[in-house]
């Protein structure tokens, strides 16, 4: 039975060779129609998209480490937004004086809690529990973080510096979301934020940075599986993966276009709330990201060791200066 259908007739009348470059030029076409869409999908997300009511989680955000960085830009700009705040810290003079700038500046209500995530932390979350009792906290900003003071291979990590970072890292994190989420689940609605880093999951590793890695990729993960687990029960929880911002942490003293400052990434942070599981805020850290997935993991990892090793190097000829 003949057909009239151009394209099957086309088919039947092909040799291999026309069958070859109908297939290679199907695959083409679909390759750019993938690369376009993603392309669009990342100017949305990254440019156009609106971000979130933040208002709507809850009256209340509690931001851990607020005194500095981006856990200081994450309050300003919380608080310019008129949501109330439970600042989280260990030093209860910074605490006093970021809380009263920001009552004087944006009359917004703000509570501090005393907490040293390095030492009793059953203590310091029981504080916490106290102070949220009766607040509708619809968000939470796991900012609180720490790293090396320069980079070191492991052997050379000391025992307080090991335990703080898994401390400070896993412990606290993980306690903080423990503590506000049976609140968000009665309330049915809230955004966890738990900020990760790159040295997690944009490069393939970290040398001479190996524990703090690993402790930043247990945030990644943990925060995955409750964006699985809770997705349905109003609660966003969400991981935010940075590449360098100008902190003290970071030993970053200037911004730049590579290097934020931490205002310019909060505010790109605070458009992302409630929206992917995992995200990198600033643009161009985001493209960042992507380079680093194209180019092999061997050369990455070559240009992590050398860039780390340089870091040790400066660090230790800074120590022994201040023992001179």
């Amino acid at each position: 039975m003949e057909t009239s259908n151009p394209l099957l007739l086309f088919l039947n009348q092909a040799g291999p060779e026309r069958m070859i470059l109908l297939f290679v030029g199907a695959l083409g076409l679909l390759t750019i129609l993938n690369t376009s869409s993603g392309l669009l999908k990342w100017i949305w997300v990254t440019f156009l998209r609106p971000g979130k009511n933040l208002s709507k989680y809850g009256s209340w955000a509690i931001v851990t480490g607020p005194t500095d960085g981006i856990g200081r830009s994450f309050a300003i700009q919380l608080a310019r937004r008129k949501i109330n705040l439970v600042l989280v810290g260990r030093s209860p003079s910074k605490l006093t004086d970021l809380a009263d700038e920001l009552q004087a500046k944006y009359k917004t209500q703000v509570k501090t809690v005393v907490v040293d995530f390095t030492g009793d932390l059953i203590e310091g979350i029981s504080r916490v529990e106290e102070t949220i009792n009766d607040l509708d906290v619809g968000i939470l900003i796991n900012n609180v973080g720490m790293s090396y003071p320069y980079a070191r291979f492991f052997h050379e990590v000391d025992s307080q510096l090991l335990k703080n970072l898994i401390a400070v890292n896993i412990e606290g994190t993980t306690r903080m979301v423990h503590t506000v989420l049976p609140g968000m689940l009665k309330r049915k609605k809230g955004a966890i934020v738990n900020i990760g880093s790159g040295a997690a999951t944009v490069i393939p590793s970290d040398p001479l940075y190996t524990v703090y890695a690993a402790t930043k990729a247990y945030v990644d993960q943990f925060s995955r599986s409750l964006y699985v687990e809770y997705k349905h029960s109003g609660v966003d929880v969400q991981c935010q993966v940075p590449l360098y911002v100008a902190t003290k942490m970071a030993s970053i003293k200037k911004a730049s276009l590579l290097v934020p400052s931490a205002d310019t990434y909060a505010r790109a942070a605070l458009r992302c709330v409630g929206y992917e599981p995992r995200c990198t805020p600033y643009w161009l850290h985001s493209i960042i990201w992507w380079l680093a997935n194209a180019l092999p993991e061997p050369f990455v990892d070559a240009y992590r060791l050398k860039f780390s090793l340089g870091i040790r190097k400066r660090g230790q000829l800074k120590d022994s200066r201040k023992k001179e």
